[in-house]
């Protein structure tokens, strides 16, 4: 099990990015989060198996029909299993 962490910069709030993100999440089987931070960006923490999480980076840099997205920093490393679904953050 592996964690992303994961930047999402661009036109990425109130276009209903974070629904689109914790949807898909959902069906991929994966847990964690995400939720917009004050500068603008969207923040993701997702944790599960890689090519589940693979799938989930790949949606990340098409975002929902509204949304542009500009740039994804992604940050991998070990699960820490302390997730039991995919939340939206606040």
């Amino acid at each position: 099990m592996e964690r992303l962490h994961a930047i999402v910069r661009g036109d990425v709030q109130g276009v209903g990015f974070r629904y689109f993100v914790q949807r898909k999440a959902q069906q991929l089987g994966l847990t964690g989060w995400v939720r917009n931070n004050a500068d603008g960006t969207v923040e993701v923490v997702a944790e599960g198996a890689r090519p589940e999480l693979n799938q989930l980076d790949r949606v990340l840099w098409e975002g929902p029909r509204l949304a542009r997205v500009d740039a994804v920093d992604e940050r991998w490393s070990e699960a820490t299993g302390g997730f039991d679904r995919f939340d939206l953050g606040w």
